[in-house]
């Protein structure tokens, strides 16, 4: 691949160095704020953004129940072709290039292209993580969770400005070399989708049918026609645990680089059965763990379930002794260990016969959430203890292999992503020459 004959310092660290033909300007100088408010009577499209994703309309955004809106007094008007951001999540990749017109949340803002500029090159470029990093820099917040970035601020940052035709030329290469691996992201991902799929029938049927296919069985009177194991009962959740289900915290504590571990929604809807630690919420001083601990002490073989948001019903188990918290969107699940074994539960809390409950128990706010005292009323199903412990061991046994293939293709879509970040990374700041 061709490289370009002179370069010269950026005087930006995450760049490096640039072609010397190359301008760096403020952003200010390639986009404008557009600061067109909602008008009553205009009638356009709900607009929202999808981390790594761009702008889709709110319609196609996947788990929105009830929540589409009517007033948007409060929003903004985007036009079709105008890059925008949302100003809290720019930093994890939030950003993208409307389709069309249409309305966005008061937390986003839109920026039309000046005459000259390829909006496309820009959105590349702000893709990299390199680039997020260095807009973290102007975020501004009381703690990491909160940092957002004002439209100036994001004005104000220095970008590369390349010619107009090198732009398009690398807008094009782009588009060839990204589709290829999107697409090879997209075959992985089919695969997970899959195994996915085929890890819930496993369970599905291994909790709610037993192992003995010569068994009687009765109708579950729970929803749909399940039938179950006749001599298995059919009760609430809440028989089968030693305390009532609880949470955590519902304020919100002060945060920091280090101390004890505050564990969220995302810690357990990125864990794949367990917690996941890189995805926590922050870190806690002593003194609030310790008023959190009048409520509830995480103890190994708890169950969570999340409560609220558009991962309500993804589960984790604790494996591990190690001290942390939790705050109010995990719901927990404490076993009574003369009735009901932690890792049945924990298997059948993940089966349709119990989540479409949770989903006919939810409710609907700003986001879907349920009770913990509905959660309680659910109905689950009930083998005798030595028929759990047997379950069980089968579904650890056959799942080994289906965790395992879904683990190698996330690895690889990871190697994918990461690859995909070299080549943007290399065309959009110049250490390559593509026309």
């Amino acid at each position: 691949m061709n490289t370009y004959p002179k370069y010269k310092d950026s005087g930006e660290q995450w760049l490096g160095q640039i072609p010397e033909h190359w301008e760096m300007k403020r952003l200010a100088a390639c986009f404008a704020k557009r600061s067109e408010n909602w008008k009553r009577g205009e009638t356009l499209e709900l607009l929202s953004l999808l981390k790594d994703v761009g702008v889709v309309p709110y319609s196609e955004k996947g788990n929105i129940g009830n929540t589409a809106k009517t007033d948007f007094s409060q929003y903004k008007v985007a036009r079709k072709g105008d890059l925008v951001i949302n100003s809290m999540n720019v930093i994890i990749g939030s950003l993208g290039i409307t389709p069309m017109d249409g309305y966005i949340s008061p937390a986003y803002y839109a920026f039309a292209p000046r005459e000259g500029v390829n909006t496309r090159y820009y959105n590349y470029i702000l893709s990299l993580r390199r680039a997020q990093q260095n807009i973290r820099r102007f975020s501004k917040g009381i703690m990491e969770i909160r940092l957002k970035i004002s439209a100036n601020d994001f004005l104000s940052i220095q970008y590369p400005v390349p010619p107009k035709d090198e732009q398009e030329a690398m807008v094009a290469y782009l588009d060839e070399q990204t589709v290829q691996i999107d697409s090879a992201i997209a075959r992985e991902q089919k695969m997970i989708d899959l195994l996915e799929e085929r890890k819930q029938i496993i369970i599905q049927h291994a909790v709610t049918k037993g192992l003995n296919p010569n068994a009687t069985m009765k109708d579950s009177k729970v929803i749909g026609d399940y039938e179950v194991p006749a001599h298995w009962k059919v009760t609430k959740t809440l028989y089968a645990l030693s305390m009532p289900i609880t949470d955590g915290p519902h304020e919100t504590p002060v945060l920091y680089e280090d101390g004890i571990p505050f564990v969220s929604a995302e810690a357990v809807s990125c864990g794949r059965g367990s917690i996941d630690f890189s995805h926590i919420r922050g870190y806690i001083s002593k003194s609030f763990y310790d008023e959190c601990c009048k409520k509830y002490i995480p103890q190994i073989n708890d169950i969570y379930m999340i409560k609220s948001g558009a991962t309500t019903g993804r589960v984790a188990i604790v494996d591990t002794d190690r001290v942390f918290t939790i705050w109010s969107p995990l719901a927990v699940f404490r076993c009574n260990a003369e009735v009901m074994f932690c890792r049945y539960l924990f298997y059948l809390l993940q089966s349709n016969f119990y989540q479409k409950q949770v989903q006919l128990g939810w409710s609907y706010g700003t986001q879907q959430n349920i009770g913990m005292r509905a959660l309680e009323k659910l109905r689950i199903l009930l083998p005798p203890l030595q028929e759990q412990y047997a379950i069980v061991e089968y579904l650890d046994e056959h799942l080994v292999g289906i965790n395992r293939a879904i683990d190698a293709r996330e690895k690889m879509i990871a190697l994918l992503q990461e690859r995909k970040q070299i080549i943007i990374n290399e065309v959009v700041t110049g250490k390559i020459k593509v026309s």
